[in-house]
């Protein structure tokens, strides 16, 4: 029986074969690996993770989902978890001493950066994560300072991983078709990420960002003086989209030792 794509769920099936052998190629799956997939919906990327892989976990929110992949495969090889990913353990997920976790998945638009900040968490875990995303997602994803997209998505992604955009998929590639582009990116953790407090960085970006075309000395005031920005190393005339990643990072030291 023919699925219905469910809004609510933010379901759009990849179904375009070139595009899912391109991914696959992409995330190059090796026998050993631990992999999760984050909502395979109708398994179009799965079969194929599948044939490299000797076991797949996934995670998949629909009943209705959940009750196909259980009857199609194999219950040895591929591990469902049936739950909303925002609220999954990924940690859960057993790797050997050796190993870290691979993630992979069209992730819905509609929870998406909530997502990524919950698999931040466990970054320290992952060896990478290749996802599909809206393509402006991306962008802001990987955004260079004094970009117009560069903003909270940026500083507080980059600060844990290095991402690449490897290219755009376009919505006749889906069913139903998206309003908007997609792209793939690959996010690797960074091996040693500059030492900083998650929570206040967040604190002091939010707040920079929170007024995006003043200057950062009236963004922050209040939680900074000019002074403090200089001595951090901070141009206090600066705009926040002008401001790199690590002097974020020494600002929220400077917060934190207060």
């Amino acid at each position: 029986m023919k699925h219905i794509p469910r809004k609510r769920f933010g379901q759009n099936f990849l179904t375009d074969q070139g595009v899912l052998f391109d991914i696959i190629r992409a995330i190059d799956p090796q026998p050993d690996d631990t992999m999760v997939e984050i909502g395979p919906g109708l398994a179009a990327m799965t079969r194929l993770l599948l044939e490299s892989l000797k076991q797949l976990h996934v995670v998949e929110l629909d009943r209705d989902l959940v009750l196909r992949l259980q009857k199609n495969f194999d219950p040895h090889k591929l591990i469902i978890h049936a739950g909303d990913a925002l609220q999954f353990d990924f940690a859960s997920i057993p790797v050997t001493s050796d190993a870290k976790l691979r993630v992979v998945g069209n992730l819905p638009y509609n929870i998406s950066s909530p997502l990524l900040f919950h698999l931040a968490e466990m970054a320290t875990r992952v060896q990478d994560q290749h996802f599909m995303l809206q393509k402006e997602v991306v962008e802001r994803m990987v955004a260079e300072p004094g970009s117009k997209t560069y903003g909270r998505l940026s500083v507080m992604l980059q600060w844990r991983y290095h991402m690449e955009l490897l290219f755009v998929v376009p919505p006749a590639a889906f069913d139903p078709p998206p309003q908007v582009d997609s792209a793939i990116v690959r996010m690797i953790p960074l091996a040693q990420p500059l030492a900083c407090d998650a929570a206040t960085l967040a604190q002091v970006v939010t707040k920079a960002f929170s007024q995006r075309r003043k200057v950062l000395r009236n963004c922050v005031a209040g939680m900074f003086s000019e002074n403090d920005l200089i001595d951090a190393g901070v141009d206090p005339q600066s705009r926040p989209e002008t401001v790199p990643v690590e002097q974020f990072v020494a600002l929220a030291n400077r917060l934190s030792t207060r």
